[in-house]
């Protein structure tokens, strides 16, 4: 079984070793990153967030992650996509607090990027950015978190829609639907063409409209439409599932198997995805940082330690009822995350057993 390596946050005693920046510390040690970033130029993935999120991954762990591979001879940048128009400068993220460049994966104009065909169903190209691509080591720095359309958010959903262009991202969310609008159910609220990261919905003429050269199918609309106006003309949950592992399967094959490591930061653990560009209370207590070189493992691991019986009420919209049937998430979203593990297997990405190390 592989590895996986956990940090958690219980503590003894009121002292800085004990607390998590500190184990963070000691875990990088024991990830053999040090020798595996020697001379190599390194992509930390990572979500840098947006609008009023406070919830992303703490500036003192991406400095730490930093500064960990720069003394062991690595040559590192911070990478996402659309990092400009996301001002992560609002967060903390600034190469002056963190020690290293933050750059957007596709180029400023987002037109930089590596297209490998795939072929599932409607999903043909996986245009890797440029960034990712031409780097030497990929670090996938994640935020395990739920997600509306993905189930949750861990480092999958960090590769496959955060390590490709618009196009991916629209052709993987197509697999799971379109979007529908009814008209006699909407009240023109617009808290859907608010909440669209893309400037892709609009209303002319009071119908309901959608661009699709900019919408990526990512699901804010459905989530937030109040009276159920906009739904998906059809939910095939598993060919999205698998879309998002294809796509991580592809991008991860740029690189050499040893020169890809994966790191979940298990704090903040929220409903929605840091996408949202908003911060709601958490589901649970904190519960420490994940590392391991196996994918599946990982994941398995953050998803096993998010217990239903750790929920905090106040994580859940007011007025909304759990469905009382799986794991937390898929009580929330109606989507079983372990899905997403099975169709990484599939792949031959990992395995979902484990053995975990504590690292106090």
């Amino acid at each position: 079984m592989s590895k996986v390596l956990f940090a958690p946050m219980a503590y003894s005693k009121y002292e800085a070793a004990q607390t998590l920046p500190e184990k963070f510390s000691r875990l990088l040690k024991k990830t053999g990153l040090a020798e595996k970033v020697n001379g190599k130029s390194v992509a930390i993935k990572m979500h840098v967030g947006g609008g009023v999120n406070y919830s992303t991954i703490p500036p003192v762990f991406v400095k730490k992650l930093v500064k960990f591979v720069q003394d062991n001879g690595g040559d590192c940048f911070i990478t996402d996509h659309g990092v400009q128009h996301r001002h992560p400068e609002d967060r903390g993220y600034t190469e002056f607090a963190l020690g290293c460049p933050i750059l957007d994966d596709c180029g400023h104009l987002n037109k930089y990027f590596y297209t490998k065909n795939v072929e599932f169903k409607t999903f043909k190209h996986v245009d890797i950015a440029g960034l990712i691509h031409d780097a030497d080591f990929l670090i996938d720095f994640s935020h395990v978190k739920g997600h509306g359309a993905c189930g949750f958010g861990g480092a999958c959903k960090n590769i496959a829609m955060g390590c490709v262009t618009d196009r991916t991202r629209h052709e993987i969310h197509a697999l799971e639907g379109g979007l529908i609008w009814d008209k006699d159910k909407c009240i023109h609220c617009n808290d859907c063409i608010e909440s669209c990261n893309h400037h892709a919905n609009s209303f002319k003429n009071d119908e309901y409209s959608v661009f699709y050269h900019h919408c990526t199918n990512c699901q804010h609309c459905v989530k937030v439409c109040p009276t159920g106006a906009i739904t998906l003309d059809d939910n095939n949950y598993e060919d999205f599932q698998t879309g998002m592992a294809l796509c991580t399967k592809t991008v991860v094959e740029t690189f050499k198997p040893e020169n890809v490591y994966y790191i979940n930061v298990l704090t903040s653990i929220t409903a929605l995805c840091d996408c949202w560009g908003l911060t709601t209370p958490s589901l649970v207590p904190d519960i420490g940082i994940m590392a391991s070189a196996d994918i599946v493992a990982i994941e398995a691991a953050s998803m096993d330690a998010i217990k239903m019986e750790d929920l905090i009420p106040v994580g859940i919209p007011e007025g909304y009822e759990l469905t009382g049937h799986g794991h937390l998430f898929e009580q929330l979203h109606g989507k079983n995350p372990y899905t997403q593990l099975d169709k990484l297997v599939e792949q031959g990405l990992g395995e979902k057993g484990y053995e975990s190390e504590q690292v106090m």
